[in-house]
């Protein structure tokens, strides 16, 4: 029988989880409402602040388009802004069923995931997109073609972009996860470099916002670092083999 949580019953009822989880969406959702809603009112200064590394004007090809693209940046800020509460109501919600030792690094690991987040925005913001930006559209200029960029096109591109590089980030903090749970080791991690980049080409190739190579490089360049970066994570903070088990695998 399995030991019970500390200071936690061992067992909840399967609709008082579904309702606990249903309250926590909502206090979620309402949240980000609430955040987009104070972030339309500065949307002006963000449009201005997303177009600024483009470098040329915007057009809109819609009577709406204008709108919409205000309310999808307030909606992303307001997301963003958020992200610590639901970081939060997600750490409440699986509390229960975690021992005490395990809340520990859960807590950890959600405060990394958060933090390495927040720097794959900043690197995309300071160089991934300031030079895609440049390499794509010099590109086309130099080909004697004119950049005439709807808004709604450039800031699908940019939040995409923005997202992509966001999650990217927290590839160190996913694989040091596994480790911490037994699932790899630090040798596995080392010995597979080969099928690693062979998948993080393949996750550049999805999350890239084009299908140019150009852009799948600046992507898979920062994942294939990444991935060693969580191969020193796994040996810092991975779970220590105990001496008997590692007895009985080398016998």
């Amino acid at each position: 029988m399995a030991p019970e949580r500390e200071g936690l019953p061992s067992r909840m009822p399967l609709l008082d989880h579904l309702a606990e989880l249903r309250r926590r969406l909502i206090v979620c959702a309402v949240g980000v409402l609430v955040a987009a809603a104070g972030a339309f009112s500065f949307s002006d200064t963000l449009l201005k602040w997303v177009i600024a590394p483009l470098g040329t004007e915007l057009v809109f090809l819609a009577p709406t388009e204008a709108f919409w693209v205000s309310l999808k940046i307030s909606l992303v800020v307001g997301l963003l802004l958020v992200l610590p509460l639901i970081f939060y109501q997600v750490w409440r919600f699986i509390v229960p069923a975690l021992y005490q030792s395990e809340r520990r690094y859960t807590a950890a690991f959600i405060l990394a995931s958060y933090l390495f987040f927040l720097v794959g925005l900043a690197f995309c913001g300071v160089v991934a997109l300031p030079f895609a930006l440049k390499f794509l559209i010099g590109f086309g200029v130099e080909r004697g073609l004119k950049p005439m960029i709807s808004a709604e096109m450039y800031i699908d591109f940019t939040i995409k972009f923005y997202l992509a590089f966001g999650l990217m980030f927290d590839l160190p903090v996913a694989v040091t996860l596994a480790a911490r749970m037994g699932l790899v080791t630090p040798a596995f991690l080392a010995r597979n470099r080969r099928y690693a980049l062979l998948v993080n080409a393949i996750l550049a190739a999805i999350l890239t916002p084009t299908s140019d190579v150009f852009n799948m490089m600046v992507m898979l360049v920062p994942l294939t670092l990444l991935y060693e970066v969580g191969i020193l994570g796994a040996r810092l903070f991975g779970r220590r083999r105990r001496l008997t088990e590692a007895a009985a695998i080398e016998a």
